[in-house]
C-alpha cells in the first residue's frame, strides 16, 4: 500500500511538471475548422488557376517589395495572396478563440511561460520559411513555393511541439515529407497544399478532439 502511495505521488509530481512546461490548452476542434477553411481555399485557388494565368508569369522582380506590390495588385497573383491570407486570418482567428476558451474552461491561464516558449519557437521557423518564399517569389521560382510552406510549417510544428501536445510532431512530420514529396510534382502544389494543410488537418484535430478535448468534458 505504501509502494502504490508513493508511485501515485511521483505520477502526480510528473504530471504537474508536464503542465507547467507545456501549454496543453490547444483546440483540437480548432484543427479540424482550419482543415475546412484550406480545404475551401484550395478550391477557390484552384477554380483561379483553372481560368486565369498568373500575371507575374515567372518574371523576376527587383526587390521583395516590389514583388509584394505586384502581388498585391496584378491579376490571378492578387487574388491568390488574398485567398490565402483570408484563410490564415480564418484559422488563426479561430485557433486563439477556441483555445482561449479551451483555457478558460479549464481554469489554465492563456499567456505564461510556456505559451511564450511554444510561440517563439513556432514562429522562428515560420517566420524564415515565409521569408525564403518571397525570395523563391522574386526570382520566378513559383514552382517551389507551395513545397517550401508546406516544409517550413512542418518544421515549425516540430519545433513547438517540446512545448505543447507532443503529437503535434507527427502532423509535422507529415508535413514535411508531404513537401519533399511534392518537389517532385511541380505545377501540382494545390493539391498537396490540400492535403498537407486541408486532409492532415482535420484528420489531426479529430484524433486531438477525442484525445484530449472530450476527454476532460
Amino acid at each position: 500500500m505504501e509502494s502504490n502511495k508513493y508511485l501515485e505521488d511521483i505520477v502526480s509530481i510528473k504530471s504537474m511538471m508536464s503542465k507547467s512546461s507545456r501549454f496543453m490548452s490547444l483546440s483540437g476542434f480548432s484543427g479540424v475548422l482550419a482543415g475546412i477553411y484550406a480545404l475551401i481555399g484550395a478550391f477557390i485557388a484552384h477554380n483561379i488557376l483553372t481560368t486565369e494565368q498568373l500575371t507575374s508569369g515567372g518574371a523576376r522582380y527587383a526587390s521583395v517589395v516590389g514583388l509584394i506590390k505586384a502581388y498585391l495588385t496584378q491579376g490571378s497573383g492578387a487574388k491568390l495572396l488574398w485567398v490565402g491570407l483570408i484563410v490564415l486570418f480564418a484559422a488563426v482567428s479561430t485557433g486563439i478563440i477556441l483555445t482561449i476558451r479551451k483555457a478558460k474552461k479549464h481554469e489554465e491561464k492563456i499567456w505564461d511561460p510556456s505559451s511564450r516558449r511554444l510561440l517563439i519557437n513556432f514562429i522562428i521557423p515560420l517566420l524564415t520559411g515565409g521569408a525564403f518564399c518571397l525570395v523563391l517569389l522574386q526570382y520566378g521560382l513559383i514552382g517551389l513555393v507551395a513545397p517550401c510552406t508546406l516544409i517550413f510549417y512542418g518544421l515549425a510544428l516540430i519545433n513547438a511541439s517540446k512545448f505543447t501536445l507532443g503529437d503535434i510532431k507527427y502532423l509535422g512530420l507529415a508535413n514535411v515529407i508531404i513537401g519533399l514529396i511534392s518537389t517532385q510534382y511541380i505545377g501540382y502544389g494545390i493539391y498537396f497544399w490540400a492535403l498537407g494543410f486541408g486532409v492532415l488537418h482535420i484528420i489531426y484535430g479529430t484524433i486531438m478532439y477525442i484525445k484530449y478535448d472530450l476527454k476532460k468534458k
